[in-house]
């Protein structure tokens, strides 16, 4: 694996640091292990030290808090040029100015269109849409089998579905779709050469900024278009801001998406008594969807916000400079907040909806409730037409991407019945 960086050697590393596997070859050890190290654990993210909040309550304060930023600026070991590009994870924190890495009055102006574009009104407009690609993919995913009658659910199935609906909503031309998904695939991969990474962001900074001159000299009707045009009276978005927002949103909006309708696949298929009660419709897909997102998130580790200021959180403190990581996964399971079977998946939890997977206060996840959409749709018409959905491999043999954020697979194997 090719990880450069410039950071802190091991031997720098305090007492107790749980080192994140850049590989994911252990994530429910990894998870058991920053839960067991506190409410704030010390971490190692390929060299670079960091703190990470493991526990509802307290993520909920440090998400408040308008100490912790998320301006690179902030974060000491970049003032420093201890971490410099050539960190591997450098392109997920300092990727351009977006409504993703601003706070305050200037996070607002950057998030207001994007959030008037995914109201419940909106998401409800083009909920036919979704069905439409979702029976569409469905169709591919039964002339995808092969003669063994195995079908990849992720590439076929899971994968397109969000890139679709993204793409639809941005303006982005369906043949475009296979290049952004390799492209962002390569970036987040921990065994894409750091040169190359960087190389990919400058290929999608120039994909994107060709996508906003075109939609400048002829808008439509897309997120795209909106993000551009101000409103009467209003600051317009720079060039620079609107790429910027784009890059992220289609990262976020198809990554999350994928990650939740897998997962949920996965843990049904694990979960045969709890897939009955939900097939006979004793419990809900919004049920499925909510402990899924608690149980098994899609994001894994949130990067990065700085403290302005000392924070104290319980007996540890928060040095001005210093980042912190949320980690969302360690928070599902936070037992505080679920019980002592926190770690158990289970449809009929009372404190299922109670998480923050996407986030919580000015930052929380624009896009939330499209994948709750996305995952609502595609769950059920998956197993309303293959009923006999079952894992085509031991669970065991499904490996995880090489990627320290995002909780996904590398395929998902499945024999249709």
């Amino acid at each position: 694996m090719n990880c450069p960086h410039t950071a802190a050697a091991p031997a720098d590393r305090g007492a107790g640091t749980v080192v994140i596997d850049p590989m994911v070859q252990d994530l429910d050890g990894e998870t058991a292990r920053l839960r067991d190290a506190g409410v704030l654990a010390r971490i190692d993210l390929l060299g670079v030290p960091a703190w990470t909040v493991t526990r509802h309550a307290e993520a909920r304060q440090l998400l408040l808090d308008p100490r912790l930023v998320k301006d690179i600026g902030a974060w000491g070991l970049w003032q420093s040029g201890v971490v410099t590009r050539a960190w591997p994870l450098i392109g997920m924190i300092d990727a351009g100015r977006s409504m993703f890495t601003v706070d305050g009055a200037e996070h607002r102006r950057l998030r207001t269109k994007t959030s008037q574009a995914l109201t419940p009104r909106r998401l409800e407009a083009i909920r036919p849409e979704i069905e439409k690609f979702t029976q569409e993919l469905l169709d591919a995913l039964d002339a995808a089998q092969g003669d063994d009658g195995v079908v990849d659910l992720k590439a076929v199935f899971a994968q397109p579905l969000p890139m679709r609906v993204v793409g639809m909503l941005m303006g982005v031309d369906e043949s475009q779709h296979a290049m952004l998904t390799r492209q962002y695939k390569a970036f987040f991969s921990m065994l894409t050469p750091q040169d190359e990474r960087l190389a990919l962001l400058a290929e999608l900074d120039v994909f994107y900024t060709e996508l906003v001159r075109e939609k400048t000299a002829r808008p439509t009707d897309d997120l795209t278009s909106a993000l551009i045009l101000a409103e009467e009276g209003g600051e317009p978005l720079t060039e620079e801001e609107v790429v910027g927002n784009l890059k992220a949103m289609v990262a976020a909006g198809h990554e999350t998406t994928i990650g939740l309708v897998l997962n949920a696949v996965r843990a049904l298929l694990s979960h045969p008594d709890q897939l009955r009660k939900v097939l006979a419709g004793e419990v809900g897909w919004d049920a499925v969807i909510e402990e899924t997102l608690r149980w098994d998130t899609p994001t894994t580790h949130l990067l990065m916000r700085f403290a302005t200021e000392d924070i104290t959180v319980g007996g540890d403190v928060i040095h001005k400079g210093e980042g912190v990581v949320v980690s969302y996964r360690v928070i599902g399971r936070d037992i505080e907040q679920h019980g002592p079977d926190a770690d158990a998946f289970d449809i009929t939890r009372p404190t299922r909806n109670r998480h923050m997977t996407f986030g919580h206060g000015p930052h929380i996840c624009p896009g939330a409730a499209l994948s709750r959409v996305e995952a609502g749709i595609a769950l059920p018409a998956l197993f309303t037409r293959f009923p006999g959905l079952r894992l085509a491999v031991p669970d065991e043999e499904i490996t995880k991407l090489p990627v320290m954020t995002q909780n996904d697979m590398t395929a998902f194997p499945v024999l249709l019945g």
